[in-house]
C-alpha cells in the first residue's frame, strides 16, 4: 500500500509540473510572476548591495593589512638606509683626517709620528687636557709634542701603558716659544683658557699685524721648529709697557679633537 501511495504522489506532482509549465507557457502565470518579482526585488537588491559591501570590506581589509606590511617593510628599509649612511658619513671624515695626516707627514720628513686618538677631555674645563689611546707600550713618554694638520695642540704630561694624558697650549700651565712668521719677532706664548692665547715678551719696537701667522721657534727643544699655532687676533701696544701684548687664536679648535699625531722623535732642518 506505501508503494502505491507513492508512485501516487510522483503521478501527481509529475501532473503539477506539467500544468505549470503549460501556464507558464501560455502566459497564465505573469500577472503573478509580476507580483512576485515586484516584492522580491527590494529584498534582491538589498541583499545584492549588502552582498558587495562585505566583499569590498573585505578586500579593503586585505588591502591594508598589504600596506600595512609594506609600511613595515619600507620603514626597516630606512633605518637601515640611516644607518648605512651615518657609517658611510663617518668614515667619509675619518677618511678626510687620515688624508690630512698624511698630508702632514709628507710636508715633515724628519718627524717620527704617531697617530692617536682622543678617548676623553677634561669634564671641568678647568684643567685644559685630553686623554688619547697610546702609551708607553707605543713609546709614548711625558714631554712629547702632540700635534694636527692644522697645528700645534700640546703636549704630553702623562704617559701610562695603553693612554697618556695630553696638557693642551691653552691650559694656563702652558708655555711655548714662539715667532711672527712675518716679522720673524719672537716671544712666549701662554695659554688663557678656551681658544686663547698670548703672546708675552714681543718687544714694543716689533711690527705685528692681526692676521700674522705664529710659529713654534724651536727655542728650547721641546717642540719642533715652524710648527703652526695660530694667527694674531690682537694686538695692545702703548709706549709705557716694555712689550707688546699680542693675543693669538689658535689654529686647533680643541673642542673638535679626535685624532692626533704624537711627535715620537724629530730632527731639526736647520
Amino acid at each position: 500500500m506505501l508503494r502505491n501511495r507513492s508512485i501516487g504522489l510522483a503521478a501527481i506532482v509529475l501532473v503539477g509540473v506539467l500544468v505549470a509549465t503549460l501556464l507558464h507557457a501560455t502566459g497564465y502565470f505573469q500577472p503573478i510572476e509580476n507580483l512576485v518579482s515586484t516584492v522580491l526585488a527590494p529584498l534582491q537588491y538589498s541583499f545584492h548591495w549588502i552582498s558587495a559591501r562585505i566583499g569590498v570590506g573585505v578586500q579593503t581589509l586585505r588591502d591594508l593589512s598589504s600596506l600595512q606590511a609594506r609600511v613595515l617593510e619600507l620603514e626597516g628599509t630606512i633605518d637601515r638606509l640611516m644607518i648605512e649612511n651615518v657609517r658611510l658619513r663617518e668614515a667619509e671624515i675619518e677618511l678626510a683626517d687620515l688624508r690630512q695626516q698624511l698630508n702632514f707627514k709628507r710636508a715633515n720628513p724628519t718627524y717620527d709620528l704617531l697617530a692617536a686618538e682622543v678617548i676623553g677631555r677634561d669634564p671641568s674645563n678647568l684643567l685644559h687636557y685630553i686623554v688619547i689611546d697610546r702609551g708607553t707600550q707605543d713609546g709614548i713618554v711625558v714631554g712629547m709634542p702632540v700635534v694636527t694638520a692644522r697645528g700645534l695642540v700640546g703636549r704630553v704630561t702623562s704617559a701610562y701603558p695603553q693612554s697618556a694624558r695630553v696638557i693642551l697650549i691653552t691650559d694656563l700651565s702652558s708655555s711655548v716659544n714662539a715667532l711672527i712668521q712675518s716679522s720673524r719677532a719672537t716671544g712666549l706664548i701662554q695659554g688663557q683658557g678656551r681658544q686663547k692665547l698670548l703672546m708675552r715678551y714681543v718687544e714694543q719696537g716689533e711690527q705685528v699685524e692681526i692676521g700674522d701667522i705664529v710659529l713654534t721657534s724651536g727655542l728650547g727643544g721641546n717642540f719642533p721648529k715652524r710648527l703652526v699655532i695660530g694667527q694674531v687676533a690682537e694686538v695692545k701696544s702703548n709706549n709705557v709697557d716694555m712689550f707688546q701684548e699680542v693675543w693669538v687664536e689658535s689654529a686647533v679648535d680643541f673642542d673638535r679633537l679626535e685624532m692626533v699625531l704624537v711627535v715620537l722623535g724629530f730632527a731639526s732642518t736647520d
